[in-house]
Order: structure tokens, then C-alpha cells, then sequence
């Protein structure tokens, strides 16, 4: 009887795990397609401002950082970086939480161009909107409470809806883009320092101390990497929306060269982050990753050339 017992007990212990293993796996897919689909922003500039409709310049701009930003406070898990620290972004189910750290950071660096030169010419005073959005992406990502970061990014949102809300009134209450060459320019600088940011640390093999990088940072920096490209991504749409008329063909053909590649980098998504060396049969992910990164770098100094002819 006492044999009979044990036996039960292993049973009882076995099922137990293997029904915890399948639950963590079943975990693990459902993140894996649900990030697959959140990757994906509605923003189909074609239906929002058919070419027979009017709008203000700026207004296509600023829907795009709006559509991104709210994409991330509004999904399913909302902001994760703050999160508590098994679902953060330093701890197991952190992926999503390093892609946000690389979705602020070209959050705030895009609209701090949009604010200072491409709304804004000489001494002209800044939109107070925008001053304002860009001042409240520049709070702590991390941060949980008093105040937490969900609180300042959904305050910056909001600026940024009434940055649109004022191009429409009579008078106008926002100052919209100037279109003016010598400014995108600036925007495509900001956008290649983080490019090249995301190139050196998809391509580094050690760390600023000498150590080589862990292999629980490579996917850190891969999705971080991403979360950059996917802002680029959907602004750049709307850049090409709003200045499309104005640029020479073969800067709309890098354009739409930029914009492929950005869109790889935004939803390339494998199962698992593998870090293999150039002659292994594992992938390196990473190296795939900054395949299309440099490419898009690449290509958008060639165009920031062809700005300044």
C-alpha cells in the first residue's frame, strides 16, 4: 500500500509539471503571435487622406506619432517597462518591454525635430503643443508611480491631438510644417545617429568593459533595434504623404526603399532570439536584424545627400 501511495504521489507530482509546461509553452506562443499582430499599426494614409481631400500640413505627421504612441498605452498589456519585474524589462517576458524602450526613444527624438525645425523656422517661437508632447516622452520609461510613465506618455498623446485640433480652427492655433527641405533634413540626421546606434550594438560581439555579450542581452538589443524601426516606419509614411510632391524622384524611390526595409526590421519576428556565429547552422538574429537596419541607414543618408543639392 505504502508502494501504491508513492507511486500516486509521482503521478500527482508528474502531471502537475507537465501541466505546468504546457501551460508555460502555450504562454510562450500565444506572446509570440500576439507580438506578430501587435506590430501591425492601422495607419492606411490612403483611406484617412484620400488624394481628393484636403489637410493641413502637419496633420498626417502627428496622426502617425499619435496612432504609434496609442498602439502601446492602449494594447492588451499596455506599457511594459514599468511593469512589475517578472514582466519588466529586465526579467523573462521581456521582449515587448525593450521593444517600448526603442519606441520612446524614437518617440522623443522625432518629436523634438518635428517641434524645433520642421513646424519651426529661425526665431519663431515653439508650438506650445508640441513643446509640450515632447517634454512629457522625455520622462522615465521605467518609471511606476508619482508619476508613472503611462500617466506623462498619455499626456504627450494628448498634446499631440490638439497639435492637429489647432492646424483646422480659424484662426489656426498650431503652426503647421513648413516643408522646407533644409528641415527634413534635420529629422533624417536624428533618425540615422539611431540608426547607426542600433547598427553598433546588432553587430557588437563585446561589451564597453571587454566582456562579450551575454547571450540574455542579445535579444535586448534586437528588440530595441525594432522598436526604433517601427516609429520610423509609419512616420515616414507620412512624410512621404506630406512631402511626396515636392522631392525629386530619386528620392522617392529611396524612399520607398527606406520604408521597406524598416518595415522588415519593425516585424521581423522569430520564435527565439538565437545569436549564432556567421558560419553556424543556427541563425543569428541579430545580424539579420542589422541587415535591414544598414540598409535603411544606408539609404537615408543618401537621401539627406540629395536633400542638400
Amino acid at each position: 500500500m505504502r508502494d501504491f501511495g508513492v507511486l500516486q504521489k509521482k503521478r500527482g507530482v508528474a502531471l502537475v509539471l507537465g501541466v505546468i509546461v504546457v501551460v508555460y509553452c502555450a504562454a510562450l506562443v500565444a506572446l509570440h503571435f500576439g507580438q506578430k499582430s501587435h506590430n501591425e499599426v492601422a495607419l492606411e494614409l490612403d483611406v484617412l487622406y484620400p488624394v481628393d481631400q484636403a489637410y493641413v500640413p502637419g496633420e498626417i505627421i502627428g496622426t502617425a506619432l499619435i496612432r504609434v504612441m496609442e498602439r502601446e498605452l492602449d494594447g492588451l498589456f499596455g506599457w511594459r517597462p514599468n511593469d512589475f519585474f517578472l514582466w519588466g524589462p529586465w526579467l523573462w517576458a521581456d521582449n515587448n518591454a525593450h521593444r517600448q524602450l526603442g519606441i520612446i526613444h524614437a518617440m522623443r527624438e522625432t518629436t523634438r525635430v518635428f517641434r524645433d525645425n520642421l513646424t519651426k523656422v529661425a526665431a519663431e517661437v515653439y508650438d506650445p503643443n508640441l513643446l509640450i508632447a515632447e517634454t512629457m516622452f522625455r520622462n522615465d520609461a521605467t518609471r511606476w508611480i508619482l508619476p508613472s510613465a503611462e500617466n506623462r506618455f498619455a499626456k504627450g498623446t494628448q498634446a499631440l491631438k490638439k497639435y492637429v485640433e489647432g492646424l483646422k480652427t480659424e484662426p489656426q492655433l498650431s503652426r503647421p510644417l513648413n516643408k522646407r527641405n533644409i528641415e527634413v533634413m534635420r529629422l533624417f540626421d536624428a533618425w540615422c545617429d539611431i540608426l547607426g546606434d542600433a547598427h553598433a550594438n546588432l553587430y557588437r560581439e563585446h561589451e564597453a568593459d571587454g566582456s562579450r555579450v551575454a547571450m540574455w542581452d542579445t535579444d535586448d538589443y534586437f528588440y530595441e533595434a525594432q522598436g526604433s524601426a517601427h516609429v520610423m516606419y509609419y512616420v515616414l509614411k507620412a512624410v512621404e504623404w506630406e512631402y511626396g510632391e515636392g522631392m525629386k524622384p530619386t528620392v522617392r524611390n529611396l524612399l520607398a526603399d527606406v520604408l521597406e526595409a524598416l518595415h522588415s526590421a519593425a516585424t521581423l519576428k522569430p520564435f527565439v532570439i538565437l545569436d549564432g556565429c556567421m558560419s553556424c547552422l543556427r541563425a543569428n538574429h541579430r545580424s539579420n536584424l542589422d541587415g535591414v537596419i544598414a540598409e535603411a541607414w544606408s539609404k537615408m543618408v543618401l537621401i539627406r545627400d540629395e536633400l542638400e543639392k
